[in-house]
């Protein structure tokens, strides 16, 4: 593997009832020691147990599963065998991944024009009208700002108040100051990372994870600590236990309706983790792109909300307009103290000398709109989240999912290790998507998910359905290694 000592990662260990409590009832499974493997790799692979962190002891894991310790030498000798572990002389076993099951080539960015039904990204459009309602309010103030020479690295005076007054009404208190408007939510998170982070710092992240944020951090040379969120959302314990160990410089999360699984972190969890970040003095970078498409509850307050004052100051939130309004404004922000957006505004003057004026003017005016555009919004989402069920109920009925509270995608389990090869031969049938494998922090797990948007029209979504069953059903699946260049949003 790439990363040969796990050591180098922060000493991650997975307690022993930790382990236990993951695995399920094998009463009565012969031979048990293979299938005690078996279930661990699963494990692995759906990423509910990271990479590079040590197994615990054998004679530990043994009492706690009330088994013999030579059942569990045979699970660990089987588990390095195959690939998902291998031991170090005097630091035990720690888990891995069978050679070969990365990921690699270019990235070719593909255009609308490449594909009929895109569900590589998960961003709805603006309906036209509203657009140009926008452009007939902006005109008129436009020209008024034609005569200064138009740069504003915090962002424009009037959409900094307007956001943070947004903050304010969701119940975490903000001043214009703490406001930075930035060029969506990636160039925020950017700017962050280059800012707070050097090469060779450790970061947490969730596995999975939104793909470019994951990539973020691959190019800023960090080395990514991951903790799980499954179908049932994450695991406090396990967070609060690698913030102690690893003690990571900064922390990503997004725990409004998360991309992709679309789960909601509940408010008790969510005041742990603000402790634990601030016991171990991590920067946290709360993702809320998706906090207002709130489909069956109420949408969250900012998560910063729950913080004391004296842990209040690590912690950075962004957000944007291209979830709830329209990717293609290219306008996002963050929240954060105000000296730090000072030096975020003066690192940004080096690539970019301030947003588009325009852009920004229409985004106030937008924001201004929310209370009317943003509930049509969520009623066709849930719309089409209905629609997509529906198709796949009908024609790939033993897919499983969890419907998401809100958010703009279905995490969907295929039963099988198949997603890449599926998303490759659907290509052929005019529908792209995304193999989980593109959301993981390592490569090579989550093979049998598929994120699948529901942000196109029902009949779109319908025939998309169709159309990859039909791919599933037609002919040998493609290899691995011809899989095409991908970008997902």
């Amino acid at each position: 593997m790439a990363d040969s000592n796990p050591l180098e990662r922060g000493d991650r260990a997975l307690g022993s009832r930790q382990l236990a409590a993951m695995l399920p009832d094998l009463a009565g499974a012969r031979p048990a020691y293979r299938h005690l493997a078996e279930a661990i790799s699963a494990l692995i692979l759906d990423g509910r147990i990271a990479l590079h962190v040590r197994l615990p002891a054998e004679r530990e894991l043994a009492i706690v599963l009330n088994t013999s310790r030579a059942t569990i030498t045979a699970v660990y000798d089987l588990l390095r065998e195959r690939g998902f572990a291998h031991s170090r002389q005097g630091s035990g076993t720690w888990t891995d991944l069978p050679e070969g099951r990365g990921t690699t080539g270019v990235t070719r960015l593909l255009g609308p024009e490449d594909i009929a039904i895109d569900l590589a990204r998960a961003a709805p459009g603006l309906p036209g009208q509203a657009l140009a309602d926008a452009l007939a309010t902006v005109a008129p103030h436009l020209s008024e700002h034609a005569n200064t020479p138009g740069y504003h690295p915090y962002g424009l005076p009037d959409l900094r108040a307007a956001v943070a007054e947004r903050f304010s009404r969701r119940g975490l208190a903000t001043v214009p100051e703490q406001i930075l408007v930035t060029s969506g939510a990636q160039h925020a998170f950017t700017l962050v990372l280059a800012l707070l982070c050097r090469p060779g710092d450790r970061v947490m992240a969730e596995n999975p994870s939104y793909p470019n944020a994951l990539d973020a951090m691959r190019r800023a040379r960090l080395r990514t600590v991951s903790v799980p969120v499954t179908d049932t959302g994450w695991d406090i314990e396990i967070i609060e236990s690698t913030l102690r160990q690893a003690v990571p410089r900064l922390a990503y999360l997004i725990p409004d309706f998360h991309n992709p699984t679309g789960c909601l972190m509940p408010q008790q969890e969510r005041a742990r983790l603000l402790r634990a970040a601030q016991r171990s003095g991590t920067w946290l970078v709360v993702d809320e792109t998706l906090a207002e498409l709130a489909l069956d509850v109420p949408a969250p307050p900012p998560l910063a909300s729950h913080a004391t004052p004296r842990g209040s100051g690590q912690i950075i939130t962004i957000g944007s307009m291209s979830k709830t309004h329209w990717a293609g404004l290219r306008i996002g922000w963050l929240r954060a103290p105000a000296r730090l957006v000072t030096e975020l505004a003066g690192q940004r003057v080096a690539t970019d000398m301030g947003g588009s004026v325009l852009d920004q003017l229409l985004a106030l005016t937008l924001l201004a709109r929310a209370g009317e555009l943003v509930p049509p919004r969520l009623e066709h989402l849930r719309e089409q989240r209905a629609a997509l069920a529906a198709a796949l109920n009908e024609h790939l009925p033993d897919w499983t999912w969890r419907p998401p509270p809100g958010g703009l995608s279905l995490w969907v389990d295929l039963g099988e290790p198949i997603a890449s090869a599926l998303a490759e031969r659907a290509l052929d049938y005019g529908v792209r998507i995304e193999g989980g494998a593109y959301f993981a922090t390592d490569p090579g797990i989550f093979e049998q998910r598929l994120r699948i948007p529901y942000t196109m029209p029902p009949d779109t979504l319908r025939e998309a359905v169709r159309r990859m069953a039909t791919a599933l059903a037609d002919g040998p699946s493609p290899s691995p290694a011809s899989r095409r260049p991908h970008w997902v949003a």
